[in-house]
């Protein structure tokens, strides 16, 4: 049996303000399921031989808006279901409905994702598209994003592109924006909050941008002049600033995120061994005796605190989003330091943290190690991050090309 969409006004229900309230009806195979449509009318202004308001209603054109859209969003879903050829019934036609992610705007889907990334504890992705919501707003002239996301067409791509330019951004920071969105505007796409055809990335292609950035490695010599610098009579913070960049060298390039999380469990018979926190890859490394006298400093803090260095501690920070926070304030104070300590040097190049990882890929690199060995150590789990991705190594290869780095 042929399933049919109504809207009528329930008298057989008065609310406290004396109306009746209007709901969908949807019938099908002799059981029928009704859901509220949030509106209410007085009886005596109900047409029930015609199903419709009277002349005399009240709201009475707004009234029939939401009965029309009601019914053509109801009536499309069911000949969705028969063109499919997909079994249904009335009630779960009803839950499909109300499943749906209520957010329209681009500012309430926007809204939405970051609170569910939050709760999902995928702290550093919700920053990004924090981030992504807030350029936006800022585009918008810090009004809200109370539009639809088929406004985001490719003449708001191109005005939207101008418009970061203007503000002295490059083409590294623009493709990471509309790399933002464009996940943003499948995720809408997913939740059938948009349609597929309206979306302005197959047309307004990210492949224009050149992301092609500055080397960020430093030379051996450099490197070693930050290793082998003495710091112990210096500040904690610069001592710290020190180790942390040179354990990141000497123990695979390992990222700051990564080194934060180290406790004890991760070091066995000699070895580092722990799994990414961005790729979740999974990292074996001898561990050299410079990084030993690393870790074996902060024996201390590790005993108290539950982890390697002192960026976490682990009665302090418990929450995602603790974590994450304190990560990125020391991450940055780290830093500040490290180019203030490269400044000292005379190191004329950036150094960060983030440096260290990257001089480590490109001495070995230098130094005639196979690129495979290097993205296995780096833990990249696509090759293409460091070229092309020959095959899986063993750790006496990889131990064999660290050798390299001092």
């Amino acid at each position: 049996m042929k399933a049919t969409v109504s809207v009528i006004c329930y008298k057989h229900k008065v609310l406290a303000n004396g109306e009746s309230p209007l709901m969908v009806r949807i019938a099908k195979d002799g059981k029928r399921t009704m859901k509220s449509l949030g509106l209410s009318v007085n009886p005596t202004h109900w047409d029930f031989a015609k199903n419709q308001p009277k002349g005399n209603c009240p709201n009475r054109n707004l009234i029939k808006q939401v009965i029309l859209k009601t019914e053509i969003e109801y009536q499309s879903k069911v000949l969705n279901k028969e063109i499919k050829n997909e079994e249904f019934t009335t009630s779960s036609l009803v839950e499909e409905k109300q499943n749906e992610i209520k957010a329209q705007t681009v500012e309430e889907f926007y809204l939405h994702l970051i609170e569910e990334l939050r709760q999902k504890g995928q702290i550093g992705n919700s920053y990004a598209y924090l981030n992504s919501y807030n350029t936006l707003k800022n585009f918008n002239k810090g009004k809200k994003l109370n539009y639809t996301f088929s406004h985001i067409d490719v003449s708001f791509c191109r005005k939207y592109e101008d418009w970061m330019r203007s503000k002295g951004n490059q083409d590294t920071t623009l493709s990471y924006q509309f790399r933002t969105l464009r996940a943003t505007f499948n995720k809408a796409i997913e939740a059938k909050i948009v349609s597929r055809d309206k979306n302005p990335f197959n047309e307004y292609k990210l492949s224009h941008f050149n992301t092609k950035t500055m080397k960020r490695a430093l030379s051996k010599e450099d490197i070693l002049k930050i290793i082998n610098t003495d710091c112990s009579s210096k500040s904690k913070l610069r001592q710290l600033a020190h180790d942390l960049f040179s354990f990141s060298y000497l123990c695979g390039g390992i990222s700051f995120v990564d080194i934060a999380n180290l406790t004890l469990r991760n070091i066995v018979e000699g070895r580092l061994i722990y799994q990414r926190q961005k790729t979740h890859g999974n990292i074996n490394l001898l561990l050299s005796d410079e990084a030993l006298k690393i870790i074996q400093k902060y024996n201390k803090y590790c005993q108290q605190a539950g982890y390697l260095f002192p960026i976490l501690h682990n009665q302090r920070h418990i929450t995602p989003m603790q974590k994450s926070n304190r990560i990125h304030k020391i991450c940055h104070q780290v830093n500040t330091e490290l180019r203030t300590f490269a400044t000292e040097l005379g190191i004329t190049a950036e150094v960060t943290t983030y440096v260290a990882r990257h001089s480590f890929a490109t001495i070995l690199k230098k130094s005639g190690v196979n690129i495979g060995i290097i993205s296995e150590a780096l833990g990249h789990q696509d090759i293409k991050t460091t070229q092309i991705y020959l095959s899986r190594f063993d750790n006496e290869q990889v131990d064999e090309a660290m050798k390299n780095l001092l």
